[in-house]
């Protein structure tokens, strides 16, 4: 067992023995967990993340409105030990299958779905100040990487250099105790929001000229991607940009990169890259770049809908994201990445994403 794991499993031990404590004084069992609404998250400027604020909430064993999510947040802590020690990695949804059972004597479940361990699980992050792959708990792979990068992937050694048109897989934990950088030779790391526009950029070899590491979350970016590039910024300083769409969606997928996101606050300080740069893509490209104004794509309601509740965002207040949405609103319009490609297919690689790197256009 590694250093972290001893000092993960020691937390959860005494969690254990706190309740132990409480009964042997025929007090009723309990623990705090911090408050995870809407109302106790914050932006904070200093670090430039989304927060969870001090907000504690008390879970009772005797308060019958509390007495099933405690049991099963208990449940979950015990078997989390079990796989740490162990020295296994299990799935999310593995923990649901391996704790869900008929309590006997009753007809009551441990869990009647998954929506019910999970939850559990992030109060387990949240309340140990913990992330979910230090609890040996894994997501499937999504995010995919290349560069002139060697790391230790447990025993193995990668080089991405050789991984071909599929990239590597990044794994849903890279935390040091699993990912060790053995070599590293990049001047900056490009997070693109697409899988088929990262595929462009490999086949163009596009890390390999410009001396840098490319890496898709594949959509919505999953923890992995986010720590893997959040790792690479502050360890080797490498300055983060950004690739997505021209719409509120992408643009929120940066925000997500950048200051992290609500759903995961408790988290962040370890997720986020608050100084990534937004490369693009904008609607001021269109006029910019001289893209035909027929690849744009007219806004929805749902669109517009999630336009103003960006705009209501306190981390999209700076003046360079209000010119952009106030465009946005006023041509109307989104486009995609893959409609540089009208431009033709390696304009993205070989002029688009240069020009703006050199002239350094980001939007903050």
């Amino acid at each position: 067992m590694t250093d972290r794991d001893k000092e993960v499993t020691k937390k959860l031990e005494d969690v254990g023995k706190q309740l132990l404590s409480q009964i042997d004084k025929s007090q009723s069992p309990s623990y705090e967990i911090p408050v995870r609404t809407l109302n106790n998250i914050f932006f904070d400027k200093k670090s430039g993340t989304i927060k969870l604020g001090d907000k504690m909430s008390e879970r009772q064993f005797l308060n019958i409105a509390h007495s099933r999510r405690f049991m099963q947040t208990v449940l979950v802590a015990s078997e989390i030990k079990k796989v740490i020690e162990s020295q296994a990695t299990v799935s999310i949804r593995d923990l649901y299958y391996a704790l869900k059972h008929t309590i006997e004597g009753t007809q009551e479940n441990t869990f009647e779905d998954q929506g019910e361990s999970d939850p559990c699980i992030e109060d387990i992050e949240a309340s140990l100040d913990l992330l979910r792959e230090e609890l040996h708990l894994a997501a499937s792979a999504k995010g995919i990487i290349a560069g002139d990068v060697q790391l230790k992937d447990g025993k193995d050694t990668i080089d991405l250099t050789k991984m071909g048109s599929g990239g590597w897989s990044v794994p849903s934990n890279v935390e040091p105790n699993q990912i060790e950088f053995k070599k590293m030779n990049a001047e900056f790391l490009l997070f693109i929001e697409k899988d088929a526009v990262w595929r462009r950029f490999n086949e163009d070899q596009f890390w390999k000229k410009h001396n840098c590491i490319i890496l898709t979350g594949r959509g919505q970016p999953g923890r992995g991607e986010r720590r893997m590039a959040q790792r690479l910024n502050k360890e080797f300083g490498l300055p983060l940009y950004v690739l997505c769409d021209a719409d509120p969606w992408g643009m929120y997928i940066y925000s997500v990169i950048k200051q992290g996101s609500i759903s995961l606050s408790y988290s962040e300080e370890k997720l986020a890259t608050p100084s990534a740069k937004f490369i693009g893509l904008t609607t001021r490209d269109v006029e910019a770049f001289k893209i035909p104004k027929e690849v744009t794509i007219k806004l929805n309601q749902l669109d517009a809908k999630r336009l103003k509740e960006m705009e209501g965002y306190e981390w999209f207040q700076k003046k360079e994201w209000k010119e952009e949405f106030a465009n946005m609103k006023a041509k109307a319009y989104k486009l995609e990445l893959e409609a540089l490609s009208k431009k033709g297919i390696r304009f993205i690689t070989e002029t688009y994403v240069p020009q703006k790197i050199k002239n350094e256009e980001f939007l903050p």
